[in-house]
C-alpha cells in the first residue's frame, strides 16, 4: 500500500520543478492526480503518470479556472483528498521603489489569490468527503524577508498567514492546512539563471547547497499523507537551515 493509496490529489504548477516531482511522487504512492499548470507542460506530467492522472490548464489567479480544476478532480476521480497549491512566481530582483505596480499585482494574484482560490473551492468538496489535506507552497522569504524581493516576500508571507488562518477555520472539520517554505531549490529555472553548476555556487544557508525538487516533494508527501494527521497551521521550512541562523 502506498502512502496515498485511494486518495485523489490536485497539484498546481505540476508541469515542472517541485510541482512535477511532487505529482510523480504522489502517483507513485498510490494517488490519482490532477496535474495543473498554465503552459501545457502539465500534459507531459500526466502522460508520464498514465491512467491515474489527468491534466488541466489553469491560471490559478483566475477563480473560475481554479473552480474548474477542482471540479475536474471530482468529475474524473470522484472526490478530492489532497490539494497542493504549489504554483507561484518569483518576479524580478530590485529595491522596493523599483517594483512596478503591474509586477506587484501579478505576484499577489498568483501567489496569494491562487492559494486563496484553491482553498475556497477545495474546502466544500473536502467537507463533503469528511476531511482532507491542503498544502501551500510559501517560501522562507515569507518568514524572514529577502533583500530586493519585497513583493515576493510580502506575497509569500501572506501565504503563511493565510495558511494559519485557514487551518483554524477548518481544524474541527478534519481539513488540515499546512505550508512548505522552500529555500533555494535547483529547478530548471534556477539552472537557467545560474552562472555555474550548483556544486560551484555559494548558497547562503548552513547546509551550503541547493535543495533538490525531490526533497520538497518528500515534505509535500508527508503533509499529504495520514502520517501528518495531527499537524495543521504549520509553516515548515525546507531550506537547509536558512531561517534557523
Amino acid at each position: 500500500m502506498g502512502r496515498l493509496e485511494n486518495k485523489v490529489a490536485v497539484v498546481t504548477g505540476a508541469g515542472s520543478g517541485i510541482g512535477r516531482t511532487s505529482a510523480l511522487l504522489f502517483a507513485a504512492e498510490g494517488a490519482k492526480v490532477v496535474c495543473a499548470d498554465l503552459n501545457g507542460s502539465e500534459k507531459e506530467t500526466a502522460a508520464e503518470i498514465g491512467t491515474n492522472a489527468v491534466s488541466v490548464c489553469v491560471d490559478v489567479a483566475v477563480g473560475v479556472q481554479v473552480e474548474n480544476m477542482v471540479a475536474t478532480a471530482v468529475r474524473e476521480f470522484g472526490k478530492l483528498d489532497v490539494l497542493y497549491n504549489n504554483a507561484g512566481i518569483s518576479g524580478s530582483f530590485g529595491p522596493v521603489h523599483e517594483l512596478d505596480e503591474e509586477t506587484l499585482d501579478r505576484l499577489l494574484a498568483v501567489n496569494i489569490k491562487g492559494v486563496f482560490f484553491g482553498i475556497k473551492y477545495a474546502v466544500p468538496i473536502m467537507l463533503a468527503n469528511g476531511g482532507g489535506s491542503i498544502i501551500n507552497t510559501a517560501s522562507n522569504a515569507g518568514m524572514v524577508g529577502w533583500k530586493h524581493k519585497a513583493g515576493y516576500s510580502a506575497a509569500k508571507g501572506g501565504v503563511v498567514l493565510l495558511t494559519k488562518s485557514a487551518a483554524l477555520d477548518y481544524a474541527k472539520q478534519n481539513i488540515r492546512v499546512n505550508a512548505i517554505c522552500p529555500g533555494m531549490t535547483w529547478t530548471g529555472l534556477a539552472a537557467a539563471q545560474a552562472p555555474a553548476p550548483p556544486e560551484d555556487l555559494k548558497v547562503p544557508n548552513p547546509m551550503a547547497r541547493f535543495a533538490q525538487p525531490s526533497e520538497l516533494a518528500a515534505a509535500a508527501l508527508f503533509l499529504a499523507s495520514d502520517e501528518s494527521s495531527y499537524m495543521t497551521g504549520v509553516a515548515m521550512p525546507v531550506d537547509g537551515g536558512y531561517v534557523a541562523r
